[in-house]
């Protein structure tokens, strides 16, 4: 109901509004209270719709009753009451709002319990809803995702004009109604933290760059709109940065430059300066080149597309070149070593928080990024044959894929489930009080399970190397490797083959037992197999050499890959056969089958019987690398 329409029809129905709130008295004499109410009421303002009409100082200055039978009023008509009044009356709105719709009452509350919130908690949701309701002048079962917004933000906006600040009884309780209210299909999807709480401010905001550089902060601005269209909203944000930053350098240092057309070489390299001479994350006294390199990269491509776009606003060239990207360090993937992996594996499983350990072995398990983990559904677990596979969100490389499932990960994600409650709007899998839980949670998850294994900073990408380390160790193909972790390009797979080279481990081993035939009792007696090496058509080009190399190659063995050393061995590398006893096959790896003297013989070498390999628990353990799926670089 409209409030107009309710205002119109409110002479003829007032009368029935007094009987009707005298009536809802309990006993003759609370009835004789409610009477005097009403006569005060009428006395005072003539009718329902005289009060409506009445500036809000003076139905604030009614005495408190006459205020609580104008609340009941209002609760009970369905009318919209401004939130000036609604903000500072302090009428039992929720008292109301509950006798009018009971079941609706009843709901919300076991629903709000469901999520994680008591009874304190949930009390004071319902009387802001409550609030909320009546400034919107709707039921709170019809309201809309829209209208719940316009009334809750008005709502807020009079509680600090009246007080002077946001209050924590207002903020908190709000912060809540958000999450209940979007799982209930009535609300937009809730902020992951306070927005008043947040950890950063912007220096410079864009207002303040129209101020003084109006002709730039429009093309800017049109540039972010545009690449809103195709970019995630997390790439558009970072960029958002970088151009804001810019501006705000600009402006402050370089006043004269009010357009992007102005913009020349040497502000850019007042910019970089700039850039080097701030503080940067986690505590640290500068920013990385990493970060460096991807705001120069924002500007040379933020030059080159309005230059492209045909903007009116563009400089004669673009004064960002390549160069200016500083060149990256290239370190190897930090992982944990198997007693460290084990550790954590068991401290975790001993974790009070049932998402820390859910967290911290999907991980150990999958190999997922932390977006990846929390962007899971609640329909990720699907069966294939008789096995369960993990279907992966789409992610940072804009794929999904499946990933077996470990008995151990299902039986948790299957508790999870059983534990969550049914009626939720969203599909996300993992949601705490009703919000989407934040990546800082699955940090903290991690870095508790390290520091109840005392491994000190363990950080929840690091598990994910330490899964494809330990897979390729134990002879796993790096086209498997790249499909578990759903990698683009051989490349990024190559990266882990770099931690343990089995050429430099192999050579070192027959240089040192030649050099040194008193340590040939201490040689390892076992390696784990070497991961296969890629098909010619699978991932990264290769000329059609390289392809007829690989393809005129001698067959592996079933179980173990072999490497292109072992196919065509050279005799400079092979210890004398005398040097010590046969490698046995590798007993911590299944499967792992190490060839015969006859079979090594049948390749035209006998030296290779005696081929030095790798023991698993060496830290250079077994690994492909490029040089050996490189097919041009193998020995005659």
């Amino acid at each position: 109901m409209s409030a107009t329409a309710t205002v119109l029809t409110l002479p003829d129905r007032g009368p029935s509004l007094a009987e009707q709130y005298i009536a809802a008295g309990d006993t003759d004499s609370a009835r004789k209270c409610r009477r005097h109410i009403t006569e005060a009421f009428t006395a005072r303002f003539g009718d329902f719709d005289r009060w409506l009409a009445a500036p809000a100082a003076d139905r604030l200055a009614a005495p408190l009753p006459v205020r609580g039978f104008a609340a009941w009023a209002a609760v009970t008509t369905g009318v919209a009451v401004d939130a000036e009044y609604v903000a500072a009356a302090h009428s039992k709105w929720g008292l109301f709002l509950t006798e009018k719709y009971p079941q609706t009452a009843a709901t919300f509350r076991a629903e709000a319990a469901s999520l994680g919130f008591d009874k304190l908690e949930i009390d004071k949701m319902w009387s802001k809803l409550s609030q909320i309701t009546v400034i919107a002048g709707c039921p709170p079962d019809l309201l809309t995702a829209q209208q719940y917004v316009t009334a809750r933000d008005a709502f807020a906006a009079a509680v600090m004009a009246l007080r002077g600040h946001r209050p924590k009884t207002l903020a908190t309780p709000l912060f809540g109604l958000d999450a209940v209210m979007f799982q209930r299909g009535q609300a937009p999807v809730p902020a992951l933290r306070k927005p008043w709480q947040a950890r950063s401010v912007h220096e410079v905001d864009w207002d303040h760059v129209a101020v003084t550089a109006p002709t730039m902060a429009a093309t800017m601005r049109r540039y972010l709109t545009q690449v809103a269209i195709s970019l995630r909203p997390s790439s558009v944000q970072v960029i958002d940065t970088t151009l804001r930053q810019l501006a705000g350098m600009l402006t402050a240092e370089y006043p004269e430059v009010t357009a992007v057309a102005g913009i020349g070489r040497h502000h850019i390299e007042a910019f970089k300066t700039w850039l080097a001479a701030r503080p940067g994350y986690r505590k640290q006294t500068t920013l990385s080149k990493t970060t460096l390199g991807m705001r120069m990269g924002h500007l040379r491509a933020f030059f080159e597309r309005i230059a492209e776009w045909d903007y009116d606003d563009v400089p004669t060239r673009i004064p960002v070149f390549a160069s200016d990207r500083p060149l990256k360090d290239r370190p190897l993937p930090k992982f944990l070593d198997d007693p460290a992996a084990a550790k954590l594996m068991t401290a975790a499983r001993a974790l009070p928080d049932r998402f820390d350990r859910l967290c911290v072995e999907l991980l150990s398990r999958t190999g997922m990024r932390k977006g990846e983990l929390l962007g899971l559904t609640v329909d990720a677990v699907v069966q294939i044959g008789s096995a369960y596979w993990l279907r992966t969100p789409v992610g940072k490389m804009r794929t999904d894929r499946y990933i077996p499932l470990h008995p151990a990960a299902k039986a948790l994600i299957d508790d999870w489930v059983a534990q969550r409650p049914d009626w939720q709007a969203s599909d996300l899998l993992f949601t705490d009080r009703g919000r989407p839980i934040p990546p800082t949670r699955v940090d903290k998850a991690v870095g508790r399970a390290a520091a109840a294994a005392g491994l000190g900073h363990v950080h929840p990408h690091q598990l994910r190397h330490t899964l494809a380390t330990q897979a390729i160790n134990r002879g796993m193909s790096l086209e498997a490797i790249a499909a578990l972790l759903g990698h683009k390009t051989m490349t990024m797979t190559m990266v882990y083959a770099r931690i343990a080279d089995r050429t430099v481990a192999d050579e070192y081993f027959a240089v040192t037992e030649k050099s040194r035939p008193s340590t040939t009792s201490n040689r390892p007696r076992s390696c784990p197999p070497t991961p296969k090496a890629p098909r010619c058509a699978s991932y990264a080009p290769r000329s059609t050499a390289a392809c007829s190399a690989t393809a005129t190659a001698p067959a592996p063995s079933n179980s173990t890959a072999t490497s292109s050393r072992s196919a065509n061995p050279a005799p400079s590398s092979s210890p004398p056969s005398s040097s010590g006893p046969h490698c046995k096959p590798n007993a911590t790896t299944p499967n792992a089958k190490v060839n015969s003297p006859e079979k090594r013989s049948s390749t035209g070498s006998s030296n290779d019987s005696t081929q030095p390999v790798l023991d698993n628990h060496h830290p250079h353990k077994s690994a492909v690398f490029a040089q050996e799926l490189d097919p041009t670089r193998r020995r005659s």
